[in-house]
């Protein structure tokens, strides 16, 4: 384990008394409300100094209630440092009030509007999720991609058309890790690395393997060529927790990141875990 605190920049956390959570009725093992005290006692040994809470795609009509709620947990708990909330950016510039509000709160750091469960391939190139996209960039927030890795070249296409926005890749693209599949995710992602303001999440990665027998070798590869792409200055650890218990308890994934990065410097060590956090989260 690293021999200092971190940053976690992917935590969810959900209350299904009060918030609907449509998606969660498909996984009844994590249907159930997950709070910062449950997610403490999953860390272990591991000492998390700090969390980014991603929005857990609530229905749509809470997108507020849901920030309003982790606003004020992180009220009494410090490590919760910033909030990725959800917006429905189709709307275009429709979306400006919801963004507006968004803003005057301080956690709230980015957007996230899942991709990954669009059918249609070209869903993020319309024309009003573009402008919904360069609107977060307005309001002084980035955007996390959260897609499959077969919509890659859509989101390169989206990125190519944004260079003032910030975006963060979550779970490396979602490569088919399960399947042994590579290419053509490896210059897909060698593609993006080459926009500067793409920054990526070394994150989620066991629920995209084989869950119940992956080994820290079958992952091996995709971290490596994530970090040769992007270096060290523009990669971050994320737990993904609790979705990641489907696969992996927290120290263990912890530790596979650990020893896939093993020989690096300190400062490597700290960029991935700590430092690139606080920076592209502005902590």
């Amino acid at each position: 384990m690293p021999d200092f605190p971190i940053i976690d920049t992917h935590v969810h956390l959900w209350n299904v008394e009060k918030i609907n959570y449509p998606w969660l009725h498909e996984v009844p093992s994590i249907n159930k409300t997950h709070r910062p005290e449950d997610f403490t006692q999953a860390c272990a040994s591991v000492e998390v100094e700090g969390m980014i809470f991603l929005q857990a795609d609530a229905a749509e009509e809470e997108n507020h209630l849901e920030a309003q709620w982790v606003t004020h947990l992180a009220q009494h708990d410090p490590r919760i440092k910033g909030i990725v909330a959800r917006a429905s950016l189709e709307k275009g510039e429709a979306i400006r009030q919801d963004l507006e509000m968004m803003s005057q709160n301080p956690l709230i750091k980015g957007i996230r509007r899942l991709i990954q469960s669009e059918s249609d391939p070209n869903f993020c190139l319309q024309y009003d999720f573009v402008q919904g996209v360069k609107l977060v960039h307005n309001y002084g927030m980035h955007f996390e991609l959260c897609i499959y890795h077969y919509q890659l070249p859509s989101v390169l296409k989206l990125v190519a058309q944004c260079p003032e926005v910030s975006f963060n890749l979550n779970h490396i693209g979602k490569p088919g890790i399960k399947d042994g599949l590579k290419d053509p995710w490896r210059e897909e992602i060698a593609a993006l690395a080459e926009f500067e303001n793409v920054s990526c999440k070394i994150s989620g990665m066991a629920n995209e393997a084989d869950m119940h027998h992956w080994t820290d070798k079958d992952l091996r590869p995709y971290i490596h060529h994530v970090i040769e792409q992007f270096g060290f200055d523009r990669v971050m650890f994320g737990g993904d927790w609790p979705v990641s218990t489907l696969a992996t308890d927290y120290p263990r994934w912890v530790n596979t990141v650990e020893q896939a990065v093993a020989g690096c410097s300190y400062t490597e060590l700290r960029n991935l875990f700590v430092d690139n956090a606080k920076k592209f989260y502005r902590l």
